[in-house]
């Protein structure tokens, strides 16, 4: 598996260098998609990330700075099919999954103002989802939790921002999303080759203490959707974070790429 980070932002203004949180994983041929802030699919493709080859979006909340680039991110794939000439889109399904679907609603309704009322060739199959495994394809598995970074669901089992567990090849990462706290993502946690942790609402340290002195087993943390601290002296917070937490620790920047 290959993770790329597309925007490694919190949901500041624009700062130099960085865009809203976005990454993709790549393997054996196929692109899935984590989150989708402003810009996403215009690095990707910068990138050399193939936009033809995404088989499924993931969402973790609503909020601006995780899906304001997810239209733009659909519009580019369609253009991007439409110019190639093999067409790989063409007869296919691609699965987008949103806490919220009234979201969705309007992406549709702004995509359908664009050239050609957005008429498609292949399928966008968006559909919402509870806790559980909501996603399983050619050993590839992604594992829902809510958490309460949006407070209680507006109705019962309907939770509006969520956290996910990657797992394939052997391999495990766990993606926080948004969280209150991090010991909602107690269950998540066993056996985690990667931990990929927010710091937009939470401080460094706390979350190395945490690790640190909790019986679960996190081989790797990498903090993204930087906060102001880390924007504001990212050397001094990653220092902070290895004292406690040693040299497995990293903050990802726009751009990184990495192996698991």
């Amino acid at each position: 598996m290959t993770l790329t980070f597309l925007g490694t932002c919190s949901g500041t203004e624009p700062m130099p260098g960085r865009r809203h949180v976005s990454f993709t994983i790549e393997r054996n041929g196929t692109v899935y998609w984590f989150d989708a802030g402003e810009g996403c699919s215009y690095t990707a493709h910068l990138l050399g990330i193939d936009l033809l080859a995404v088989r499924a979006i993931f969402i973790t909340h609503c909020h601006m700075d995780h899906v304001g680039g997810l239209p733009n991110l659909l519009w580019n794939m369609r253009k991007l099919n439409g110019i190639s000439r093999d067409k790989p889109l063409s007869g296919k399904t691609v699965q987008v999954y949103l806490p919220n679907l009234v979201t969705w609603m309007g992406i549709q309704q702004l995509l359908a103002g664009t050239e050609g009322g957005f008429s498609l060739d292949y399928k966008l199959a968006a559909s919402d989802f509870r806790d559980g495994l909501i996603f399983s394809d050619d050993g590839f598995e992604v594992t829902a939790l809510h958490n309460n970074h949006l407070g209680p669901p507006p109705r019962p089992n309907q939770w509006q921002s969520y956290s996910f567990r990657i797992e394939a090849d052997d391999k495990s990462v766990v993606f926080s999303g948004d969280v209150e706290d991090i010991r909602e993502l107690e269950s998540l946690l066993d056996d985690c080759d990667l931990l990929l942790m927010e710091t937009g609402h939470h401080q460094v340290e706390d979350i190395c203490s945490y690790l640190r002195s909790s019986a679960k087993t996190v081989r790797r943390l990498g903090f993204l959707h930087h906060g102001r601290d880390i924007l504001d002296d990212p050397e001094g917070e990653l220092k902070k974070a290895r004292a406690l937490f040693g040299d497995s620790v990293f903050l990802a920047d726009d751009g990184m790429t990495m192996e698991m």
